[in-house]
């Protein structure tokens, strides 16, 4: 409903959109027909998601087609998405331009301290519990043995929920699920402070925690696909399962000094590629192509 309220107002007006996402794309039918110059953001591959059901897939799947269409051009934020566009447009119609995020220089001790954390002793992760993000995959290879440090799982995590019991059953009492925490500034001294930050998903373009992550100069344990390692290139090691997170885990304790060097790493490809001056430098240039001269 919202959606369709922010087209319909839109298509009062003559000037130049940006659509952010393609979830509800068929109702840039209105715009095209008032004639309204349309740039969307394809965000990622919606319909793929293990989580949603086939009627669910086959929405995302027909606004997939329908944006591809409907919009004069398309933004995709990652590589491989307009790899994936391509097979429904021409190359150039669309622009790659990935997300930014704000630098982390420094974040305050108190809130990791007021969970019962000591900086610097633990590991973050922040998903949905789903399963296309690896959660059991994570919880199951830290627990395989003692870590002497925390796993710090931030996510809304339900009894009702197959899955998340199987997460919470798997772990071990270093394991601490934290709940959904939306303070920007908990989330942030989370990251900043910790040891490293585990990013378990596998599906999707540019993924906004992850280059969060890079901002905020963590060293980064990321699933091992073609997504996450344009993100983060040389600034992560890189895992497809249980065994290896568990061996990740192993190695960086054996070798601490990789951390500093993957923090390193980490943080050159944020300066190189996310910040925000950067991002938002990319949609001007793209937009002043598209926006139309008022006499």
């Amino acid at each position: 409903m919202f959606d369709w309220q922010a087209t319909v107002h839109a298509a009062k007006h003559k000037d130049l959109c940006l659509t952010l996402g393609y979830n509800t794309a068929v109702f840039c039918a209105l715009l095209r027909i008032k004639g309204i110059t349309n740039l969307i953001n394809m965000d990622g591959i919606e319909w793929s998601r293990m989580k949603w059901g086939p009627i669910a897939k086959f929405w995302f799947w027909l606004n997939d087609w329908a944006g591809c269409w409907l919009g004069n051009h398309l933004v995709a934020d990652h590589p491989q998405i307009k790899v994936h566009l391509t097979s429904r447009v021409r190359a150039d119609k669309i622009t790659t331009i990935a997300y930014g995020a704000d630098a982390v220089l420094t974040a305050p001790t108190e809130p990791v301290q007021a969970l019962g954390l000591v900086p610097g002793k633990f590991l973050t992760v922040v998903a949905r519990p789903e399963p296309e993000n690896s959660l059991l995959e994570i919880v199951t290879g830290f627990s395989a043995k003692p870590r002497g440090f925390q796993l710090v799982v931030l996510g809304n995590y339900q009894d009702d929920n197959a899955y998340h019991r199987a997460v919470k059953a798997a772990a071990s009492d270093e394991v601490r699920f934290v709940g959904a925490i939306y303070d920007k500034t908990v989330v942030q001294a989370l990251r900043f402070h910790s040891a490293t930050y585990v990013h378990g998903h596998q599906v999707g373009g540019t993924n906004p925690s992850l280059v969060e992550a890079l901002g905020a100069g963590n060293a980064v344990i990321a699933h091992d696909n073609k997504f996450n390692r344009w993100v983060a290139g040389d600034g992560a090691v890189y895992f497809s399962g249980a065994d290896e997170f568990s061996g990740c885990l192993d190695t960086l304790q054996a070798k601490p000094e990789t951390l500093v060097t993957l923090r390193q790493a980490g943080s050159n490809r944020y300066h190189a590629a996310f910040t925000w001056r950067h991002i938002l430098a990319q949609y001007e240039t793209l937009l002043l192509r598209f926006v139309r001269t008022k006499d």
